[in-house]
């Protein structure tokens, strides 16, 4: 069976994103944004499930509503550590990240 036999055999065609990704240099930079983006959302969802307000995160979090706003902002990556420790005490939660 011929390389491209195979390959239509198993619905796969070419390299995978990650290994794209990889090859160009960006996958951590995509990958950073990516994981971001999901902290954002399950803030905001949690935010919404629990009733609490922008002003009340806030200070919960002891911050600014403006600092919210960019950890809020899914597209803003300037957000610390800290900061995403912070909110996930706020809405009674913990920041786990490993090295795989």
């Amino acid at each position: 069976m011929t390389k491209m036999a195979r390959k239509k055999k198993t619905g796969s065609i070419g390299s995978s994103l990650d290994d794209f990704l990889r090859e160009d240099g960006s996958y951590e930079e995509v990958t950073a944004r990516a994981i971001k983006r999901v902290l954002a959302r399950q803030l905001g969802d949690l935010m919404k499930r629990d009733k609490i307000s922008k002003t009340e995160f806030a200070s919960r979090m002891n911050t600014s509503r403006a600092q919210l706003d960019r950890l809020l902002d899914p597209e803003n990556e300037s957000v610390t550590l800290g900061t995403l420790a912070r909110a996930a005490q706020a809405v009674g939660r913990h920041l786990r990240m490993e090295l795989v």
